[in-house]
């Protein structure tokens, strides 16, 4: 079967598009390397555009006509946008669904400790990744602070020029010969992964103390806090310790005003620092962080943004937690979809009810869009070449995704594939279909099976990814534009319905 490449489709005014786009979607990947960051920046996007929040309307009970433009967010973690056709909703929607969490590090609940003159915060890495990877490159912190007086403390720490930066060290190779011969899952250990954050202990002298004592004024306030943890050491142990974390303490208080406690009420990432790069001397890929799932989800968004005319309605869902089995209030698998769909269909002059809302989703169609493993030449014997996913091909279809038998997957049915091959004939959509590695490999999933629940018919599309999960994937431009265009193309052509 004939495949073709997309960069040899392209004209002068349409490579124009590709890199405008490109330098659109590495903005949004710079400034999105969290869930929160991404909702934030992706809320900008759409109020601009004309979208309003769901919760409004509810209050303000508008009605819903075709045109209108709505979201919802969802614990600041997930957000679901839709843009009203001229069909009831009882005649389904047509989504685009994809999710914002990558693999990454978190700072556990107790994260700050002292070992060997070197402070570090404790971790659990979060999602599928290779532990070596992440040792020796430059990360960065993001995250909330939530104090127990309200307050919220946002950090990004290391991303800017001027930052410090973070890092988790390995053991040098000249000592390394007990660790090289371990299987490469346990070159590095989980509990291993933890985050050098500082080695410059906090040393006051004596007659400094006895000075802060009395007049309490000339030190900062993270000073004050270091001393009184000191105190608080000093009583509990029996002896001063800690010196470096101290000193953390103390900058912490100082440039952000929390304490150790609020490490209790924090949710803090560590990814890697800096931004997404143009790769290759043809600048015809893109190396960066949080390709999976972002490199889908911003060309689902971009495609409903500059929807019209829209005969169903369109509809895009961005969520959490997929990296962990979709799990939780803000994962695929919570109501907050469905309890949407119900509110926006209260606001409709056909208004609501269980069954309309059953039939709405039953007649719904959606692509779940997620990223599928790029061939990579230097590892072709992990892939059965004739089903395998090649970055310049364009949009990317897996009929099934799951593991050996099929395993967790939903297999999307001939008739609904053959409804999208021809759209995107129509739309001259540059595309092509792939499994995810050889039969017996491996595998993976995506949100498809959990919306397939509502019986409706759902098939996963995505960009095709170079080094999927490590620090830096890579993706080729021209993919991602095929993305958005195909994506386009799906709520603007797409009417079906299971018989």
């Amino acid at each position: 079967m004939n495949r073709k490449n997309a960069w040899t489709t392209y004209g002068e005014e349409q490579l124009k598009e590709v890199e405008q786009f490109a330098e659109d979607y590495k903005e949004f990947l710079n400034n999105s390397k969290t869930e929160r960051e991404a909702i934030d920046t992706i809320v900008n996007e759409i109020e601009q555009a004309g979208y309003r929040e769901l919760n409004t309307l509810i209050g303000s009970k508008t009605k819903l006509k075709k045109g209108d433009k709505v979201y919802s967010v969802w614990m600041n973690k997930s957000i679901v946008i839709f843009q009203m056709g001229s069909d009831p909703l009882e005649a389904g929607l047509n989504i685009l669904g994809a999710h914002i969490d990558s693999p990454r590090l978190d700072v556990k609940q107790n994260p700050l400790y002292e070992d060997g003159g070197i402070a570090y915060l404790d971790t659990h890495y979060y999602g599928g990744i290779k532990k070596y990877q992440y040792v020796t490159i430059p990360l960065a912190i993001h995250g909330v602070i939530v104090k127990t007086d309200g307050t919220t403390v946002q950090l990004c720490v290391g991303e800017d020029e001027d930052d410090p930066v973070f890092f988790v060290s390995d053991l040098l190779i000249h000592l390394a010969q007990d660790q090289l011969g371990k299987k490469a899952s346990n070159v590095i250990e989980g509990e291993a992964l933890d985050l050098i954050v500082g080695n410059r202990p906090f040393v006051i002298e004596s007659d400094e103390k006895e000075k802060a004592e009395k007049k309490k004024a000339g030190l900062s306030e993270g000073e004050k806090y270091a001393i009184a943890a000191e105190k608080a050491e000093k009583a509990d142990s029996g002896k001063v310790s800690g010196a470096v974390r101290r000193g953390i303490l103390a900058i912490l208080k100082d440039l952000y005003g929390i304490e150790e406690e609020d490490f209790l009420s924090a949710e803090l990432e560590i990814v890697p620092a800096g931004k997404a790069r143009d790769a290759g001397f043809d600048r015809s890929m893109i190396l960066g962080y949080g390709h999976d799932d972002r490199v889908c989800a911003y060309p689902s968004m971009r495609a409903i943004l500059e929807a019209k005319n829209l005969k169903r309605t369109a509809c895009c869902i961005l969520v959490d937690k997929e990296e962990i089995g979709s799990v939780g209030a803000t994962g695929m698998r919570s109501r907050f979809f469905e309890n949407s769909v119900a509110e926006l269909m209260n606001l409709t002059k056909e208004g609501f009810s269980d069954l309309a809302l059953r039939r709405c989703l039953a007649n719904s169609c959606m692509l779940s869009s997620d990223v599928s493993a790029a061939f990579d030449p230097s590892y072709a014997s992990s892939f059965e070449k004739k089903n395998a996913a090649f970055l310049g091909g364009g949009l990317v279809f897996n009929k099934f995704t799951g593991s050996r038998g099929k395993s967790g997957s939903n297999d999307a049915n001939a008739e609904y594939i053959a409804e999208i091959r021809k759209a995107f004939e129509k739309d001259n959509i540059i595309y092509h279909t792939a499994e995810l590695g050889k039969v017996d490999v491996g595998g993976g999933g995506t949100i498809a099976y959990i919306l397939a629940l509502y019986g409706m018919n759902v098939i996963d599309s995505g960009v095709a990814v170079l080094s999927m999960h490590s620090p830096w994937e890579a993706i080729s431009k021209a993919d991602l534009f095929e993305a958005y265009r195909g994506y386009t193309s799906f709520l603007k052509n797409i009417d079906f319905r299971n018989e």
